[in-house]
Parts: structure tokens; C-alpha cells; sequence
């Protein structure tokens, strides 16, 4: 069914349709739409266009449909519409009828789609900064395992200077935060919601755009409808995100492979990444690593693709913006493949220490300290450099390495030479001498090692993918009477409600932030993982909702707790029950304790009178 027809005399041919129509690829937007819909049904109750009733009918029909979608996904492919949006209106007229046509008043196609593919990207985002997480703590596994294995460093593809395996593991962690802070930083600017846009000039009804974009769990609605529905910047941005993180996987799979030939011998790579030749027994192959070194190209190419298509289009929404998707589709899963894929190669990878350490020793890699021992002497460094030349040359000829030299040969050079030379070619001295900020000494390893195993707490707005953990804690929390019950699909249709802590990719802390009519608002359901040894969750949690129901312009928090100890310290103040609504003391009916309340009543004013102090980091 085409959404358009009524302009039309005759329907499109066939080779035009198959040309057209994008569903064969932006299905994949299916749950996204329906979600989208769900916000836009209860935007569209608040201005009388449905009535509660149609409203209730029409959720009730998405949320079925939703199921639906999460069951077969692909079956939408194949359903003979022409969009995502086109299915899911033909799906719902089969279950509500007519009602299901007044779901698209005052929004356009063009606003929908920009809306879908944001709360896609974003959710994408957000698979893949945990996949490089976990990769990175791959990384600090095995820097810890090969603490004080020694490697030869390379520049030029020629051996260089000794340093330690681990030093080479924390350099690709370095990356990696620079990846994950990219990305972290595309996500925070494209969470802004062009819905409410319509097709270029906005909606002709009264929508509180902003209250629609925070439901969608949107930082804010976007300021302009122009650029709402042709923005793509966030679609250049992640794919930039991924190219630059497929170069560090790929110098990395490139490092591994010439480590794993039989001309080096450094590591053996686990048989679970690697196959075999069909003609000679003998091959055991890098494969993964091959394929992240050329998938890499995949990622690069949608990058050029997008670009390209962007580069010359009129405001505001043009056909050519349907290309936007199938490169970004195929990129970010190919993105996220790769980095499971590199965390497989570095969790079985073995290090054959013996030959890294030979290797260090050879292709005089102490040639450096040796012209430091000289600077020392009071040898200035570009005549030390020289000396040390000479010298390399002297044991070349010689097929000796630099320490097998006599100190004869040495002063045969330069006098300054004794035998105090020799402990400072030892390879252990070379490594221990690089004592500065970054260096490879074990002393500075260690550290970086201990630092990027510091558990950082991620504190962050929840979405539906958190929905089972959020049952789970507040489910542990209702069984020991501490917090009400909560039906999984309230939390579902209350998501936006929810804040969630995040340990090392997994949901270890949750609370809500519930709003009432009056300006008031209320924290509940907060609780930690019992079983997180990471402290300040609690905390952190209580400033974000804070500091939303700031931006909200909400008047007053409120918490009924046993812990006011804790509260105080977040600056709330104690309150009587008797000051709050009625509608907060009803839900006291539903606590296992209701019968021998130990709850105290807190507040914090938002919007205090002047003589009321207000800390500073809760002020927008």
C-alpha cells in the first residue's frame, strides 16, 4: 500500500516499484517505527486528535504489533510494501480498522524516518560501545598474563627498540578509549528528535515537541524543521566513528598476522580463528584477522558513499537521503562483527616468550641506551649518536651483538667506554630505564594496566534492550520489601522514566524518576546489584534524575526511604507525609510493610525562594 496515491491516475510499473520501494532494506527499522508511533499516538491524545479510547486501542495494537515484528523480523521484508512506515499502517489497519489512518495526522514520512533512523543509530551505538568494552578489557587480560614478556618494538618493519607485550596490549586500549569516547560523543548529538518536524515546516498541531522527545528517551527535540528531517550528519558521524576504529583493528590484525607468520613465531593464534588449506595440511591460517584487515574497506566505502550522496542536496528532504541507510546497515554490524571477532584473536592468542625475547635481543634494539650511556659521560647525544653508529657497524662486520663486543673494541673507538657499559645493554635495563609517563618500563605498564581496570561507572538514560535487567533488580529489591513491585510491561511503557549504571557494559544500578501532575516529581525504584562491589552507583543515580528534573522544570523531588543518611548527603531535607499529594501515599498500599512503616519523607527543592540554597551542579 502506497501512503501517496491520491495524485496519482495510474500506480507505478513494476520496475519502477522494485527501484522505489526501500523496504527490502529499511525493515530493519520495524521496532523503531512502532515505538515512534506509540510516543505519536499519546502526542496526538494530549491535542484531542484521538480520544483516550482510540489511544488505548492504538498502543494496544503497536505493542501487539511490536511482538510481532520481534518474532519474525524478516517476515516484514517480504510483505510488498513500499517502506517501513507503509507496513506498519497496512499492519495496524488489519487489527484496529479505519482508527489506524488517524495515527499519521500531522506528522510526514519525513520526520518518521528521520526519527526511526536516529533511535536505530542510537541503539546501535550502543551495542557497539559495550563490544568495546569488553575488547578492551580483552587487552588488559592479556597485558596481565605477559607482564614482563619482552617483544621487540618495530618502526619501519624494523626492529627498534626492546619493549614489553603488555606496553603493545595498552597501546591498542588506548585507541579503543579513543574509539569509545567517539562515539560517545556522536550518540550525545544525535539524541535529539526531529519528530513533530513534518515534512520541512514543523506540525500545524499544537505537539509539546520536547515532552514527545524526552518520552523517546531524546535529550531534547531538534530546534529546526528544516534540518530535523534532512539532518544526517549523525549517519556521517558514526560511519566516521566506525572507520576510524576499523584502522586500529586493522593495524592490530595486521601486527598479529606478521606475529603469527613462521617468520616471526611470536604468538600462535587459537584454532577457533583460524582454518586450514585445502591443499597443504600443514597451513594453519589468520583468517579473522584477514577478514577484520579486509572488511575494513566495507566500512571505509559506506563512509565515501555517504558523503557523497550528502555532498550537493538542496534543503530540505530529497529520494537521494533514502541511500543513507543500506551503507550504514551493512557498516555498523560489519563494525560490531569485527570487534567481537578481534576479541575472540585476543582472548586465545598464546605468546611464545622465548622467541619475542630473542628476537629483542637481536638487530642491536640497545644501540639507543648504549648513546644514553655516552650523554651520560658527558658525550653530547648527536656525537654519541655517531660513536654508536661506528660501533653497530664494528659488530655487524663482526656477527656479534652489541654486548659481545670487548671493551677493548669500545675504547678502540672512544676512550669514555668501561666496564660499566655492559649492565646497561642488558635488555632488562633497556626496559627499565623507560621510566617516563607512557613508557614501556614495568613500572609504568603496571600502571596503565591498574588504571584502565579502574571500573568507570556509566550513568545513563535506560531504553527498552534494559528493560529484563531493570525486572530483575527491582524485582530482587520487592522480594526483601525494600522497593514496590513493578509489572515488566509498566516498565516497558514507563522506560523513559528510568535511569540505568552501567559496569563494564552491564546494568548494575537502576532508578525512576516518576512525575506527577503538580510539578512534583519522585524517585523510586532505585536499587544496585547486590552482587557489584562498585561503589557510588546509588549516588550518581540520584544526580541524574536530579539534574533531568532540572531540565524538566520540575518544582520538587521527593523520595520515601529508610536510608535518609543517604539522602542528606545528595542535600535532601526532610519533609512531612502529610505535605505530599494523595497519589503518592496510594502507592503505600501496595508495600509489603505498610502495616509498620520505617519510611521518612525527603525533598529537594528545585525551585527554591532566594534564601534556599541550590548546589551548583544541579543548576541547567
Amino acid at each position: 500500500m502506497a501512503l501517496w496515491g491520491g495524485r496519482f491516475s495510474t500506480g507505478p510499473d513494476e520496475a519502477f516499484k522494485q527501484f522505489n520501494d526501500s523496504l527490502p532494506f529499511d525493515y530493519q527499522l520495524a521496532e523503531q517505527d512502532i515505538i515512534g508511533s506509540v510516543a505519536w499516538a499519546g502526542a496526538l491524545e494530549q491535542v484531542n486528535v484521538l480520544s483516550s479510547d482510540e489511544h488505548k486501542e492504538l498502543v494496544a495494537a503497536l505493542y501487539e504489533l511490536l511482538e510481532e515484528v520481534k518474532a519474525d523480523p524478516l517476515a516484514v521484508a517480504t510483505s510488498g510494501a513500499e517502506d517501513i512506515h507503509s507496513h506498519v499502517e497496512a499492519a495496524l489497519i488489519e487489527k484496529v480498522g479505519d482508527l489506524a489512518k488517524k495515527l499519521h495526522t500531522g506528522r510526514s514520512r519525513n520526520d518518521q524516518v528521520a526519527t526511526d533512523f536516529r533511535l536505530w543509530c542510537r541503539d546501535t551505538a550502543e551495542h557497539i560501545l559495550k563490544a568495546i568494552e569488553q575488547l578492551k578489557g580483552e587487552f588488559v587480560s592479556l597485558a596481565e598474563r605477559e607482564l614482563g614478556t619482552i617483544l621487540p618494538g618495530y618502526t619501519h618493519l624494523q626492529r627498534a627498540q626492546p619493549v614489553l607485550f603488555s606496553h603493545w596490549c595498552m597501546a591498542y586500549v588506548e585507541m579503543l578509549e579513543r574509539d569509545e569516547s567517539r562515539l560517545q560523543d556522536a550518540k550525545a548529538r544525535m539524541n535529539f528528535c526531529p519528530l513533530g518536524s513534518g515534512a520541512l515546516a514543523g506540525t500545524a498541531y499544537p505537539i509539546d515537541r520536547q515532552a514527545l522527545a524526552q518520552g523517546l528517551g531524546f535529550t531534547g527535540a531538534t530546534k529546526n524543521s528544516l534540518d530535523g528531517v534532512s539532518d544526517r550528519d549523525f549517519v556521517v558521524e558514526l560511519l566516521s566513528c566506525a572507520s576510524i576504529s576499523m584502522i586500529h583493528l586493522s593495524r592490530m590484525s595486521e601486527d598479529l598476522i606478521f606475529y603469527n607468520s613462521g617468520e616471526a613465531g611470536f604468538i600462535e593464534l587459537a584454532d577457533n580463528v583460524t582454518s586450514g588449506s585445502s591443499l597443504m595440511p600443514q597451513k594453519k591460517n589468520p583468517d579473522a584477522l584477514e577478514l577484520i584487515r579486509g572488511k575494513t574497506g566495507r566500512v571505509f566505502g559506506a563512509f565515501s558513499a555517504m558523503m557523497m550522496t550528502l555532498k550537493a542536496l538542496p534543503l530540505a528532504y530529497n529520494k537521494d537521503m533514502q541511500e543513507d541507510k543500506e551503507g550504514i546497515f551493512d557498516a555498523m554490524p560489519t563494525w560490531l562483527a569485527c570487534i567481537h571477532m578481534a576479541q575472540a584473536c585476543i582472548k586465545g592468542v598464546k605468546v611464545r616468550g622465548d622467541r619475542t625475547l630473542a628476537a629483542a635481543k637481536g638487530g642491536h634494539a640497545n644501540a639507543t641506551e648504549l648513546a644514553d650511556y655516552l650523554v651520560a659521560r658527558g658525550v653530547p647525544f648527536r656525537e654519541g649518536h655517531h660513536i654508536v653508529g661506528v660501533l653497530v657497524q664494528l659488530a655487524i662486520s663482526e656477527n656479534k651483538t652489541l654486548e659481545e663486543l670487548s671493551l677493548e673494541q669500545y675504547k678502540s673507538v672512544n676512550d669514555v667506554f668501561e666496564d660499566d657499559v655492559y649492565p646497561v645493554l642488558e635488555i632488562d635495563a633497556c626496559i627499565k630505564a623507560r621510566q617516563a609517563l607512557g613508557g614501556t618500563s614495568i613500572e609504568q605498564v603496571t600502571g596503565a594496566i591498574k588504571e584502565a581496570k579502574k571500573q568507570q561507572i556509566t550513568v545513563r538514560d535506560a531504553n527498552l534492550d534494559d528493560v529484563e535487567s531493570i525486572a530483575k533488580l527491582i524485582q530482587h529489591w520487592a522480594t526483601v520489601g525494600e522497593n514496590l513491585p513493578r509489572a515488566k510491561s509498566d516498565m516497558v511503557h514507563s522506560i523513559n522514566e528510568f535511569a540505568v549504571t552501567e559496569i563494564n557494559g552491564k546494568v548494575s544500578g537502576c532508578a525512576s524518576l516518576y512525575i506527577y501532575d503538580t510539578g512534583l516529581a519522585e524517585i523510586r525504584s532505585l536499587g544496585i546489584d547486590p552482587q557489584s562491589v562498585v561503589t557510588g552507583q546509588g549516588r550518581q543515580l540520584v544526580e541524574h534524575l536530579l539534574i533531568k528534573a532540572k531540565k524538566l522544570a520540575l518544582n520538587r523531588v521527593i523520595v520515601l526511604t529508610r536510608v535518609p543518611d543517604f539522602f542528606e548527603k545528595q542535600r535532601f531535607t526532610f519533609c512531612t507525609k502529610d505535605s505530599l499529594p494523595e497519589k503518592v501515599m496510594k502507592d503505600c498500599e501496595l508495600c509489603l510493610r505498610k502495616e509498620n512503616c520505617d519510611e521518612v519523607a525527603m525533598e529537594f527543592i528545585l525551585k527554591p525562594s532566594k534564601s534556599v540554597e541550590i548546589p551548583c551542579k544541579y543548576v541547567a
